[in-house]
């Protein structure tokens, strides 16, 4: 049974935690809540172009690589910021990352708006404006990003920490799934850009609301356990220094950083590669659809399985190799036309083990890098992916070539042709493979942080045999 103590009136106090126990507040679920919402805006806007690009591109009058754009700029500008947002998270706490991160997405998503007043246009370069407000809210992204792990360490006890990770973690492909629903089903011309711009804003003005108002304290007044206590005991300086000579969580950091990559790459260019071969925007979305769903119901039972086993090596060397076969799949199956119900299903398995893994490798980077803070060591890892998503990006695009023969092409012809994406599909592919090689090969580690509780026999527990009569008579009245 759950230990539930404290009050709501206690906890605005900050009463004491009883001797020898700690304790957890239900306020923690607002937090996550702000949190989960803020990390589903900020992925909405992200990619609310990518599957509606050749229609951004007509709208706009630009050309499909600066439609790209509008996503890769999230990847560049999150790397430099990334670095801050490290140090903000581990030194300020979680509440001034989340509240700056509200209002950096808000005004981001509201500059976008200015795109299509008529009353400020500023004609052929209104995607000035566009590029401003992606840059905004690409600063936000790596504050909400960070804060899974931050969040679950220091409000949750040791045995909802995973679940709270996954929740928190899988908000951001839960956008990625409503834009790529909403975006093909709001534009169906060039002409209801404007709708879809002002449908993305509200949930980013709801979350800088909430945010502002909701989150009171960085953290709850005593630990939910004995990890939370020593959450902030390393600098940030000392912390990097840590990693960087930790064999296991740089493997670990080369790995996540590069699927996470992949995935973002996938996302960004999945309309492109399959209207040259014939399918429709909304069938595209339709996909990306499915590889969310899926990776959401798979995070789902994942994360409680872990939560329960522990089986954080095991569950991702697993993980990782089923999703370089899915990726694989793709990468060909992809190249046929008339192939929908096989796309379909291939996405949703690539969806399921590679997005289910995720909240489980962030855990597992914090498990391998015990005592570093948890913003260092999850940060590095978005760091990293950032950089190798640029490098990914770029060379995908370049191995895109004019295809000749396009009479089957649903892309717009009027941003120069279609791209033939064949070579660039199988490269992805390749790439997929290695890391998973890479992973199952070199990964080995122990795991620190529960070790570190087992030995000081102090964190709060699931079973009764550490409940004190005296916790075990307490009534949760918050």
């Amino acid at each position: 049974m759950d230990v539930e103590v404290a009050a709501s009136q206690a906890e605005e106090k900050g009463d004491p935690s009883p001797p020898g126990g700690f304790q957890v507040y239900r306020r923690r679920w607002l937090v996550l809540g702000v949190v989960c919402l803020l990390n589903c805006s900020n992925a909405m806007l992200w990619l609310s172009f990518a599957p509606v690009a050749d229609k951004t591109a007509e709208h706009f009058r630009i050309s499909l690589d600066t439609v790209n754009w509008l996503s890769l700029v999230y990847l560049v500008i999150s790397v430099p910021f990334g670095l801050v947002a490290i140090w903000m998270l581990d030194t300020l706490g979680l509440k001034c990352v989340v509240i700056l991160c509200a209002w950096l997405n808000m005004v981001g998503s509201i500059i976008r708006e200015l795109s299509v007043i008529n009353a400020l246009s500023l004609g052929s370069l209104n995607i000035v404006y566009l590029l401003i407000g992606q840059c905004l809210c690409a600063m936000a992204q790596p504050l909400i990003v960070f804060a899974p792990t931050k969040l679950a360490a220091l409000w949750f006890p040791d045995h909802q920490r995973a679940t709270a990770n996954m929740i928190a973690s899988m908000s951001n492909p839960l956008g990625l799934l409503i834009t790529n629903i909403l975006s093909p089903a709001l534009v169906h011309e060039g002409k209801d850009i404007p709708l879809m711009l002002g449908v993305y804003t509200g949930p980013a003005i709801l979350a800088c609301v909430l945010a502002t108002v909701g989150i009171r304290k960085k953290e709850p007044p005593t630990p939910p356990s004995a990890s939370a206590s020593q959450s902030n005991s390393q600098s940030v300086l000392a912390g990097l220094k840590m990693l960087l000579r930790n064999k296991p969580y740089l493997v670990l950091m080369i790995t996540v950083g590069g699927g996470v990559a992949l995935f973002s790459c996938y996302s960004a260019l999945l309309e492109q590669v399959l209207c040259s071969m014939g399918y429709s925007n909304l069938f595209a979305g339709l996909c990306g659809a499915l590889f969310t769903v899926a990776g959401l119901i798979g995070a789902f039972f994942l994360g409680l399985y872990v939560d329960r086993t522990k089986k954080f090596i095991e569950s991702t060397k697993i993980g990782i190799c089923l999703t370089a076969l899915a990726c694989t799949a793709f990468a060909v199956v992809s190249q046929f036309r008339n192939q929908t119900y096989l796309l379909a299903v291939i996405s949703s398995i690539f969806g399921f083990f590679g997005f289910a893994t995720y909240p489980i490798y962030m855990e597992l980077a914090v498990e391998c890098s015990y005592p570093v803070g948890e913003g260092t060591s999850s940060g590095m890892i978005f760091v990293a992916s950032q950089i190798l998503g640029v490098i990914f990006m770029v060379l995908l695009q370049s191995l895109a070539v004019e295809m000749k023969n396009t009479t089957h092409s649903t892309c717009s012809l009027a941003q120069g042709g279609t791209l033939d994406w064949s070579t660039s599909s199988l490269v992805f592919a390749g790439l997929s493979s290695l890391l998973a090689c890479f992973y199952v090969v070199a990964f080995h580690t122990s795991y620190r942080r529960i070790y570190a509780e087992m030995s000081n026999a102090c964190s709060v527990n699931r079973t009764d045999d550490y409940i004190t009569d005296g916790q075990q008579n307490r009534k949760d009245t918050d």
